[in-house]
């Protein structure tokens, strides 16, 4: 018999097999806080089919080079300055200025300046789990 995991959150109530169950977007409950080596992200909102977070990138860091399957991305830049890699294109973005990374693109995030950057993040897709990354290249050391 295979496992089941059962498990309530304020906003959520999932009953999975427990392989599945971990890697489900849905266990990123709203309004907690998920510490990165770059810095952090929040989840403010998630549904079937989209998350939305607020993502903070210290001063000088970098996100790995990165796809997904499963998913597209709009970036709003709320704080800071972003350097945004989009495919072959590389472009700066500051407060209130915004991207669209679609489904399969190759893309990376960094901050550039002294101070931290933080952006909205709005996830749309099919699924939409953390486990959904390829990554290219990674200063961590997380790249395949």
């Amino acid at each position: 018999m295979n496992a089941i995991a059962k498990i309530n959150t304020a906003s959520t109530a999932l009953v999975a097999p427990a392989k599945t169950a971990a890697k489900s977007p849905e266990l990123n409950e709203a309004g907690q806080r998920y510490e990165r080596p770059w810095g952090y992200y929040e989840t403010i909102s998630l549904g079937a089919r989209f998350q939305v977070k607020r993502i903070v990138v210290n001063p000088g860091e970098t996100l790995s080079l990165q796809s997904h399957y499963h998913r597209a991305e709009h970036w709003i830049v709320v704080e800071g300055t972003a350097r945004v890699t989009r495919d072959e294109e590389i472009m700066m973005l500051s407060e209130n200025e915004s991207v669209y990374i679609p489904l399969g693109a190759v893309h990376r995030l960094e901050n550039p300046g002294k101070m931290p950057m933080a952006l909205i993040e709005v996830q749309t897709g099919t699924y939409l789990g953390e486990d959904d990354i390829v990554r290219y290249d990674d200063v961590y050391g997380r790249a395949a």
